[in-house]
């Protein structure tokens, strides 16, 4: 966190360090306060505030330029990963305010007797909540990146933060240019050592090509019914009615008695 160590432009407001991006910007009447956190005997209290100005969030760090400089406050940029415990307060009256612990650079205007000092930005058009959303996203990258450079077996001293974008760690450094910002992509489930699971084929069948396939089905097999009754209708039965036989021998016999009588 320095004082005074950003470069203005009149058109863009400040000149962008090699390869830093401009990620979000306040409205105008953004305030700035920044000040010793605890006051013990023998440390000298820090204090520098602006009414009025604009913040502005880049993949590095964030920077505040006061509408109205003064000889003693022209500008103010922290290092994202020099801000820590950061959250928005809501006043019962009042706009909303950003607060976060600073941890000041080296040479960077603050007296080396602070070890930290509270900041705060209070938003009087709005935009708390959106900057602290965007704040959180890019500082996760930023600090994931550290870490996985400490886990490839890094040094794990303290970080310090360069003017070229190089985070260094005991000699070593990590390239915050490089830092992936974009959305992750969607979560997809799959299994392992497998392509993304594809939904069964009959969950992919729309529902209206579903039914008419179900109502064409049930037209058909009646269909069918039908002309299975007609084909056994005309058939020959299989088997003689019941009581055929009995029928039959009482004709014989009839018959027979017939016979007798015919032939005395």
């Amino acid at each position: 966190m320095s004082i005074n160590w950003v470069m203005l432009d009149p058109r863009d407001g400040f000149t962008p360090l090699s390869g830093e991006q401009k990620l979000w910007t306040s409205p105008p009447r953004t305030s700035f306060s920044i000040q010793s956190m605890h006051q013990y005997p023998g440390k000298d209290p820090f204090s520098i505030s602006s009414s009025s100005g604009r913040v502005y969030l880049t993949n590095r760090r964030i920077v505040y330029l006061p509408a109205t400089a003064t000889p003693t406050f022209q500008s103010f940029n922290g290092p994202l990963l020099n801000l820590h415990d950061t959250h928005v307060t809501t006043p019962w009256l009042g706009p909303n305010a950003w607060i976060a612990a600073v941890q000041p650079v080296p040479n960077g205007g603050i007296p080396s007797t602070h070890a930290a000092v509270e900041l705060k930005l209070t938003f009087r058009d709005g935009g708390a909540y959106d900057f602290h959303t965007k704040f959180v996203a890019i500082r996760e990258r930023l600090q994931q990146a550290v870490e996985v450079a400490r886990e490839s077996g890094q040094s794990s001293q303290a970080l310090r933060a360069d003017r070229n974008g190089a985070t260094g760690m005991g000699g070593a450094s990590v390239d915050l240019n490089s830092v992936h910002l974009d959305q992750l992509p969607a979560y997809e489930e799959t299994a392992p050592g497998s392509a993304p699971i594809a939904a069964p084929a009959s969950t992919l069948i729309p529902v209206e090509a579903s039914s008419t396939s179900h109502n064409q089905n049930s037209v058909g097999a009646a269909a069918a019914e039908a002309a299975e009754r007609r084909e056994t209708a005309r058939a020959p039965p299989a088997e003689p009615p019941p009581g055929y036989e009995e029928v039959q021998r009482q004709g014989v016999a009839e018959r027979l008695e017939r016979d007798l009588r015919s032939t005395q």
